[in-house]
């Protein structure tokens, strides 16, 4: 981009301003992508924290007994073991009162009777826990990330687009020379 800016018999007006116009942008993007990763994170976060709060208002945990047992993971001890879950259905008595069966997940190895603490909304369906402070970080983080490249990418598609319309001009600019220029270099016969 800057060796656009060194004097040279060949440099073009347009070289010049293509050369302005990146370094331009580039500073732009310097100065507006911190600002957006800001905005856009302290929005996620807004909307994750009230998302939270009226999930703690509206699901209660629950006690279910698994009504089956859970089969076994092939490879106990394992690292995957700990993450696999395998669907199993569950009763469990819902907020208002009435006794319930549902499928769910759980970890592999349970025996029928065991209980897991599960949630639920105020219709009885059980739904996930509400949201922890860690997944509402992790959200924004990546919501602001994605705010950056944004501008990022914005920034680069503008410096593209000038770079394809200066290049047009230069290419019209270099037909309309040799227009002018032609004549001298051929012969007539």
């Amino acid at each position: 981009m800057l060796w656009r800016l060194r004097a040279s018999p060949l440099r073009r007006r347009s070289d010049v301003l293509q050369a302005w116009v990146g370094i331009g942008l580039l500073l732009a993007v310097l100065a507006a992508a911190p600002a957006a990763m800001f905005l856009v994170g302290d929005t996620a976060y807004r909307h994750y924290t009230r998302a939270a709060e009226r999930q703690r208002q509206m699901r209660e945990p629950v006690v279910a007994v698994l009504l089956q047992d859970v089969p076994r993971h092939p490879e106990p001890g394992s690292t995957e073991e700990k993450e696999t879950l395998y669907p199993v259905r569950v009763r469990f008595t819902d907020p208002a009162g009435h006794p319930r069966t549902a499928k769910t997940e759980a970890r592999p190895g349970l025996t029928a009777g065991s209980t897991l603490r599960l949630w639920s909304d105020p219709r009885g369906r059980l739904t996930g826990p509400p949201l922890t402070t860690d997944q509402i970080r992790s959200r924004c983080m990546g919501w602001a990330l994605t705010g950056a490249l944004a501008v990022t990418l914005l920034g680069g598609l503008a410096y593209g687009a000038t770079d394809l319309v200066l290049r047009r001009r230069n290419l019209a600019e270099w037909d309309a020379a040799w227009a002018r220029t032609a004549p001298g270099w051929t012969a007539s016969t």
